[in-house]
C-alpha cells in the first residue's frame, strides 16, 4: 500500500488541503487561470493565421490583406507577452503567500510542542520543513501545478486546431504520442522516488551540517575534525547519488522526447510533401502550420514532464511539513483558571514520571514549598532534581499525582498564566543573537529600558553591561559567543528578575566561572531570591547553607528532607555524606 502511494503521481488530498490556503487568493487564482486560458489560444492562433496567409496571400500572390494579418500577429505577439508576465508573475506571487500562511502556522505549531519532542527530534530536520521545504511548496504554484495546466490545455487546443485543419496529417502526429506519453509516464514514477531519496538526503545533510557546526568547539577540542571531515563525505556522496539519479532519469527522457519530436517532423514532411506534390491535397500553409504545431504539441508534453519533477518535489516537501502540523505533540492547554500572582505554596504529591515508557525519572516524590522559602534540591547526576523544574512549568505531563500551586492544580491553570509568574535561570543559558537588552526582555512591550537599568543596578550588574561596547545594545551574536559563561549567566539572572515573578527557580552553575562572575552571580541570587518562594538546584555550599530547606534525591526519590544543620546532624546520613565527598571539597578548592 505504502509503495502504491509513493508512485501515485499526483495525491489528490494533498492538493485538496493546499487548496485551503489557496482561498484567500481565490480571486488571484481564478485570475491565474484565466491568463492560462488566454495564452493558450494565442499560442494556436498564431500558426493558423500563419497558415491561412501562406494558402492565401503568398500562394496566391495576393497582397490585400497581407500587411492586415502581420498586424494582427504582432499584435497578438505583444498580448501574449503581456499575459506571459502576468502568468508567471501572480503565479509566483500566489505560491509564496500560500508558503507564507503555511510557514505561520508551521512555525506557531512548533512554538506549542512540548519538550518531548525536541528531545527526539533533529533541529536540522525542522528547519528544513520551516525553509528549503517550503520554497519547494511554493514551487508547485509558480513552476508547477499552473504550468502543467497551461501545457495540458495548450496540447488539447492545438490537438484540436489540427484536426479541424487536416486530419490525415494530425492521425501522423497522434500515432507517435503514445511512445512519449508511455515514456512520460515511466519517467514521472522514477523520478518520484528520486526525489523522496532526494529531500531524505537533504534533511540528512542539514542535521548533520547544523549540529558539527554548533558544535564545533567539541570537535576540535577532541581532534575530531579528520573523522567528521569523513562522515561528511560520505554523506555528501550520498545526497550526489541522490541528485545524480535525477539527472541520469532527465539525460533518458529528454531525447528520446526530442528525437519523437524530429521524426514527427520528418515523416510531416514526408507524407504532407509528397500529398502537396502529387495530388494537392496537403497545402503548403498546412505543412507549415503543421510543423509550427508539433513542437507545440511535443514541448508541452516534455515540459509536463519536466514541471511534474517540481510538482513532485513540492508535493513531497508538502506532505513532509503537513506531517509535522498533523503531529499532536503539545501539552493540553485546557485549563480554565488565570492566576496574576502567586502566594508561592507548592505542593508535590506522589509524583511519577518518566521520559521513555516504563523507566520511572521520578519515583512518587512528595513534598511542599513555603511561601516565600527557599528550597534546595541536591543529590547526584541523574536523581530527578532539573526534572522537577521541567515538570513545574508543565514542560512535561506527569504519569500520576499532582503538582499544585496555591492549592490550583496546574493542570486547571491556563498555561500562559502559569509560566508567567514561575522564572527560570538554568544552568544551559540560552541567548539569541541580539541586543542585551532584547535578551533581558524579549521583545517583552511592557518592559521599558528604564525599568531594566534598575533592575541590573538592583542586583549589581549595571556597571558589568555599560563596560561592554553600546552597553545595552550590545550585540552577543549567536547563542551569546561575544560573551563569557559568567556573564551569559549574569544577563540570565536579570532576564528572571525583570519579570518580577511569584515563584523563581533556579539551576545554579558557576564552576566554570571567574571568580568576579562568581561573586556577581552569588550577589544577584540572594538579591532575586530575598522574599520569593525559591527552588534551587544547589552547586555551591554557600547556597545550600542559606535555604530554608534542603531536599535530598537519589535515584528519583527524596531521601532526606530538613535544614543543612539538621541533616549534618544525621550519621551516615546521603547528605552528610555528599556534603563531605562533594561539597565540602568544593569549597576548599
Amino acid at each position: 500500500m505504502t509503495n502504491k502511494k509513493q508512485d501515485k503521481i499526483l495525491d489528490v488530498s494533498l492538493l485538496k488541503r493546499l487548496s485551503h490556503y489557496i482561498k484567500p487568493y481565490r480571486l488571484v487564482f481564478i485570475g491565474v487561470f484565466a491568463t492560462v486560458i488566454l495564452l493558450a489560444a494565442f499560442t494556436t492562433t498564431i500558426p493558423y493565421i500563419t497558415q491561412y496567409v501562406i494558402d492565401n496571400n503568398i500562394a496566391q500572390q495576393d497582397s490585400k490583406s497581407f500587411l492586415f494579418f502581420i498586424v494582427i500577429m504582432f499584435g497578438l505577439l505583444l498580448a501574449q507577452t503581456v499575459f506571459q508576465l502576468l502568468f508567471i508573475y501572480y503565479a509566483g506571487w500566489l505560491g509564496q503567500n500560500v508558503v507564507k500562511d503555511i510557514r505561520v502556522k508551521l512555525f506557531n505549531h512548533l512554538l506549542q510542542f512540548k519538550m518531548k519532542y525536541y528531545d527526539s527530534s533533529s533541529v536540522g530536520v525542522l528547519i528544513t520543513r520551516a525553509v528549503t521545504d517550503m520554497e519547494r511548496i511554493a514551487d508547485i504554484f509558480g513552476q508547477g501545478l499552473f504550468m502543467i495546466f497551461r501545457d495540458v490545455l495548450t496540447m488539447v487546443v492545438v490537438s484540436g486546431v489540427m484536426i479541424y485543419m487536416n486530419w490525415k496529417l494530425s492521425l501522423i502526429v497522434f500515432a507517435m504520442l503514445p511512445l512519449v506519453l508511455y515514456a512520460t509516464r515511466i519517467f514521472q514514477k522514477y523520478m518520484k522516488r528520486a526525489f523522496e531519496d532526494v529531500r531524505t538526503e537533504v534533511s540528512n545533510l542539514n542535521s548533520f551540517v547544523q549540529e558539527r557546526v554548533t558544535g564545533m568547539k567539541i570537535l576540535q577540542l577532541f581532534t575530531r575534525e579528520e573523522t567528521e571531515y569523513k562522515n561528511f563525505q560520505k554523506i555528501n556522496e550520498r545526497h550526489k547519488k541522490g541528485w545524480l539519479k535525477t539527472v541520469w532519469y532527465n539525460s533518458i527522457f529528454f531525447p528520446i522526447a526530442e528525437l519523437s519530436s524530429s521524426i514527427t517532423i520528418g515523416l510531416i514532411v514526408w507524407y504532407g510533401g509528397l500529398n502537396a506534390v502529387q495530388d494537392n491535397t496537403v497545402s503548403l500553409g498546412d505543412l507549415i502550420a503543421f510543423i509550427m504545431f508539433i513542437p507545440m504539441l511535443f514541448r508541452p508534453l516534455r515540459q509536463i514532464a519536466d514541471k511534474f519533477n517540481t510538482l513532485q518535489m513540492g508535493m513531497v516537501a508538502a506532505n513532509r511539513v503537513f506531517k509535522v502540523l498533523d503531529t499532536t505533540s503539545h501539552i493540553d492547554d485546557t485549563g480554565t483558571k488565570e492566576v496574576s500572582h502567586f502566594n508561592g505554596n507548592i505542593a508535590f504529591k506522589d509524583v511519577h514520571f518518566s521520559y521513555v515508557a516504563d523507566e520511572e525519572v521520578l519515583k512518587g516524590i512528595s513534598f511542599n514549598v513555603n511561601e516565600g522559602e527557599t528550597v534546595a534540591i541536591v543529590g547526584a547526576t541523574g536523581a530527578g532534581k532539573s526534572t522537577i523544574i521541567n515538570l513545574l512549568n508543565r514542560f512535561y505531563e506527569i504519569d500520576s499525582g499532582t503538582i499544585s500551586i496555591d492549592d490550583h492544580d496546574i493542570k486547571d491553570l491556563t498555561l500562559a498564566s502559569l509560566r508567567s509568574q514561575i522564572a527560570v535561570v538554568l544552568q544551559d543559558v540560552f541567548l539569541f543573537a541580539d541586543t542585551i537588552i532584547n535578551n533581558i526582555t524579549l521583545n517583552h512591550p511592557e518592559i521599558t529600558e528604564e525599568q531594566v537599568h534598575n533592575a541590573a543596578k538592583e542586583i549589581g550588574i549595571h556597571e558589568f553591561i555599560m563596560t561592554l561596547p553600546n552597553g545595552y545594545h550590545y550585540n552577543v551574536k549567536e547563542r551569546g559567543a561575544m560573551l563569557s559563561s559568567g556573564q551569559r549567566q549574569l544577563i540570565s539572572f536579570l532576564r528572571a528578575y525583570v519579570t518580577n515573578p511569584s515563584i523563581l527557580v533556579l539551576d545554579e552553575a558557576t564552576a566554570s566561572v571567574d571568580s568576579y562572575s562568581e561573586q556577581l552571580i552569588q550577589n544577584a541570587t540572594d538579591k532575586i531570591t530575598r522574599n520569593r518562594t525559591s527552588i534551587v538546584i544547589a552547586h555551591r555550599l554557600a547556597t545550600i547553607k542559606k535555604a530554608d530547606k534542603i531536599i535530598v534525591m537519589d535515584a528519583g526519590r527524596i531521601v532526606e528532607e530538613g535544614t543543612h544543620d539538621e541533616l549534618l546532624e544525621k550519621q551516615d546520613g546521603y547528605y552528610k555524606n555528599l556534603y563531605e565527598v562533594q561539597f565540602l571539597q568544593a569549597e576548599e578548592v
